[in-house]
């Protein structure tokens, strides 16, 4: 066979073929290698760990206390108040004029001087300001009459004490007459307090002591200078007894 024989266009048709059949593996075989899983090891990783270490400072207690208190104050509003319990206190005791036995004076009378003599007020200029308010009161003469050196003034009555209110505190032994004489302190409403025994007589009879339990009854003016009241002022008081003996017949 020569070469001439040979047909030049088979020869290319099959080399073509050829070539086309091979570049067709190739590109299978790319497929396959490209689409199989891989095998790796795992990679380790080579960053060092890294740990916090925390420490708490001053910031970090005080923010921890500041929050404590914060829980702890609404604890105490959640929480239901205790009420304060009360507290009772006893009552005060109020001190009674010792209660004396009954007077054996059948009753008690003053005259005319004697009722005089134990308005020691009612002098001319105290007189004119009794009703009205207007006027001085009569000091006692001489400084320092009074309990303390305290100023005292000559009493007016407001009310005149009665027969009952005086011979309820006379003492059993009582002479047959005498006086008592206190120094009183005004108080409001024409009351007087806080007596204290001046003189009597005769000495010893008791007749300060009846006067001054029998005070907290009487109803006193309180002394006036330059036409203002001064409660709080003392006052000296005088009373006067006397005993009168009631006739037999005048009980039948």
């Amino acid at each position: 066979m020569t070469f001439s024989s040979i047909s030049w266009a088979k020869v290319r048709q099959r080399a073509g073929g050829v070539l086309f059949a091979l570049v067709l593996n190739l590109l299978l075989l790319l497929a396959l290698f490209t689409l199989s899983p891989g095998f790796q090891p795992p990679r380790e990783d080579q960053r060092l760990p890294v740990t916090f270490d925390v420490e708490a400072g001053p910031k970090a207690e005080k923010e921890q206390a500041k929050a404590e208190k914060t829980e702890k104050r609404e604890q105490d509003k959640a929480s239901p108040k205790k009420q304060a319990e009360p507290v009772v206190r006893p009552p005060i005791p109020v001190e009674k004029p010792a209660e004396q036995p009954p007077s054996p004076f059948p009753f008690l009378t003053l005259n005319r001087e004697q009722m005089a003599s134990a308005d020691i007020g009612a002098m001319p200029k105290a007189a004119q300001g009794a009703g009205d308010g207007k006027g001085d009161s009569a000091a006692v003469q001489g400084p320092g009459e009074g309990p303390g050196g305290v100023q005292l003034f000559e009493a007016e009555w407001y009310r005149r004490p009665t027969h009952a209110e005086l011979s309820t505190y006379l003492p059993a032994n009582a002479p047959a007459q005498g006086y008592g004489l206190v120094a009183c302190k005004t108080v409001d409403h024409y009351h007087v307090e806080n007596c204290q025994m001046l003189g009597e007589s005769p000495l010893g009879s008791g007749f300060a002591k009846a006067v001054r339990l029998a005070a907290w009854q009487f109803l006193v003016l309180p002394p006036r200078v330059n036409g203002k009241v001064m409660v709080g002022s003392w006052v000296r008081i005088r009373i006067d007894y006397t005993r009168t003996t009631v006739p037999a017949e005048a009980g039948r």
